[in-house]
């Protein structure tokens, strides 16, 4: 936290200062993100890393996070049950990866460039295979259900897509 702070109050251009350039309080939204990192998921900050992660071969499940109340009570409670079961059952994606709506909106935009005709939504989850969109979960199916339920909508999504190769 004192690097974003420092970071801030130097106003510097590096890397990673972009944390500051967002709409919300950087330092309040750092329990928000670390939360996302603590399930497994790799931050995006720019459009180009946006575009490197999501162009790899193989599955990328991206989750946009944001500061809102189904966020919070929600969706990451469900992603974190939904990441602990996919790492048992060996149906992990083979990248997690976040980016914060509201703080980067460039690499937020970026990324609904691969998401079709849906409409932006935060927080929102998509399953990628290489590069192309598999399958959407939009903030109506979050804040309607509970974190249980957005589990199990994930769950659903790993289970009927990934196909991992087992070893015997």
């Amino acid at each position: 936290m004192f690097k974003i702070i420092n970071n801030i109050n130097n106003n510097s251009n590096n890397s990673n200062n972009i944390r500051s350039n967002g709409m919300y309080d950087p330092i309040m939204v750092q329990p928000m993100r670390e939360e996302a990192v603590r399930i497994g998921f790799k931050e995006l900050y720019t459009p180009q890393e946006v575009k490197e992660e999501f162009n790899k071969e193989g599955y990328t499940f991206v989750f946009i996070n944001s500061v809102c109340g189904c966020a919070a009570g929600k969706a990451r409670p469900g992603l974190g049950l939904a990441i602990q079961w996919a790492n048992e059952n060996n149906i992990l994606p083979d990248r997690l990866v976040t980016i914060f709506a509201g703080m980067e909106k460039d690499a937020v935009n970026e990324a609904r460039t691969y998401f079709g005709n849906y409409p932006p939504s935060s927080p929102q989850m998509a399953l990628l295979k290489d590069g192309n969109l598999v399958s959407m979960i939009q903030r109506l199916e979050i804040e309607n259900n509970d974190a249980y339920a957005v589990a199990d909508k994930i769950k659903s999504i790993f289970s009927e897509n990934i196909k991992k190769n087992e070893t015997v």
